[in-house]
């Protein structure tokens, strides 16, 4: 009984993840659209069977308006160039192996031509079931209006019920990047105090080096939020959240790559030390310290960058100058002691000048001054690529077009 009103409680919280899950909205919405698309069909299409147009919902109705209108788009024209090139050998030479062959060969060839993109193989495809009925007329047109239906009911479907906003989703991945990066850092600092294996040190740099599948995941997540903000009505500053979650993603992309490069310091000091302690007591603490502030600018850094609000912004960008100060603070007083180190045994400074300078290299890139930096000149390359498409349009409408 009392794991059923357990199961109970947490009803709305799982019914809630699944709300914001893409594969459940995903599934759901193109079921939706399918169904619809064909009892539209059955009612304008001459086919017993119209399957055409719910294959063409399925393929179009993505999680995000702007992604329906693209595919749309580009399965339609792969669909009318498949036909026309079905019909025009249906009058030439009609069906034979040869001529199957050559249809193929040129609906491959055309479709390349004609960007449809992942599509290539569905003009082919509707070139030879067009080429392999009596009636090539009839079932042509019959198959461009069922791949219209199905389009025109999966973009208004997406037009009517909005798609949800994945930004969220995005900014949740980008959090946990950074969470996974502070723990790595955090065991990192560990090892500055205590007596250091090689195999140990060796396991967090192939840790670091795991971070890049984590990345892609983020950058997969960030992509669909991106599209989801494109031509959304429900979004008045699409753009801008585009702007701040990429360059914030790409901050922290640098950002695993300098800590991959740091642990990778760390495994040839390991070698060299043979086991033993990395660093006198003194020195490690201050080191482990400025790896421990390290380690929560990062969390401050995707704190700010996913902040939905000004307020929010506003409190994490002073909770990151805080810890930015503190770890720049421990970095001085390690660097000394590490100079003072260097002294006793010159042949491993160029280690420690390799720690310090990835160490400067993640407080620089997460410094907000130069964050600034990066959106600043982010919206100067769009706002320069939009007066270069203007220019392009007004000289196509010109008379003469491109002369």
């Amino acid at each position: 009984m009392g794991s059923v009103a357990e199961a109970l409680r947490e009803a709305p919280a799982a019914l809630q993840r699944w709300r914001r899950d893409p594969v459940v909205v995903q599934t759901l919405r193109s079921t939706a659209a399918a169904t619809i698309s064909y009892v539209v069909a059955l009612w304008l299409s001459s086919e017993p069977a119209p399957l055409t147009a719910p294959l063409t919902a399925l393929l179009v109705v993505q999680v995000t308006l702007y992604a329906t209108l693209t595919t749309s788009l580009r399965r339609v024209n792969a669909v009318v160039v498949g036909v026309l090139i079905a019909i025009a050998f249906s009058v030439l030479v009609g069906l034979t192996w040869w001529s199957l062959a050559l249809v193929i060969l040129a609906s491959l060839v055309v479709g390349r031509f004609v960007r449809v993109e992942e599509f290539v193989p569905e003009v082919a495809i509707s070139a030879m079931l067009v080429l392999g009925v009596t009636q090539v007329a009839t079932t042509a047109w019959d198959r461009v209006l069922e791949t219209l239906i199905g389009a025109v009911v999966g973009l208004l479907f997406n037009v009517v019920l909005v798609p949800p906003v994945w930004v969220d989703t995005a900014g949740e991945s980008i959090g946990d990047l950074a969470r996974r990066m502070r723990l790595l850092l955090l065991d990192v600092g560990e090892q500055l105090t205590a007596p250091a294996p090689v195999e140990r040190v060796v396991a967090r740099l192939h840790e670091a080096r795991r971070l890049d599948n984590d990345i892609a995941d983020v950058d997969a997540a960030l992509r669909q939020a991106e599209d989801s903000l494109r031509l959304n009505p429900r979004v008045k500053e699409g753009f801008l959240h585009r702007i701040v979650l990429r360059t914030g993603l790409d901050t922290l992309e640098i950002c695993a790559v300098v800590v991959r490069v740091l642990t990778r310091t760390l495994t040839d000091l390991a070698k060299r030390r043979q086991g033993e302690v990395l660093f006198p007591r003194e020195t490690g603490l201050a080191l482990e310290e400025t790896v421990q502030h390290l380690a929560d600018t990062l969390v401050s850094f995707a704190v700010l960058v996913t902040s939905p609000s000004t307020g929010g912004s506003a409190a994490a960008e002073a909770r990151l100058g805080a810890e930015l100060e503190a770890a720049a603070t421990a970095r001085h007083r390690a660097a000394g002691l590490l100079w003072e180190q260097a002294q006793a045994d010159p042949g491993l400074w160029h280690l420690y000048g390799a720690m310090l300078a990835e160490i400067d290299r993640v407080l620089d890139e997460l410094d907000p001054d130069h964050r600034g930096r990066r959106l600043m000149e982010e919206l100067d390359r769009h706002a320069r690529e939009q007066r270069a498409r203007r220019h392009r349009i007004r000289s196509f409408a010109r008379p003469g077009g491109r002369s």
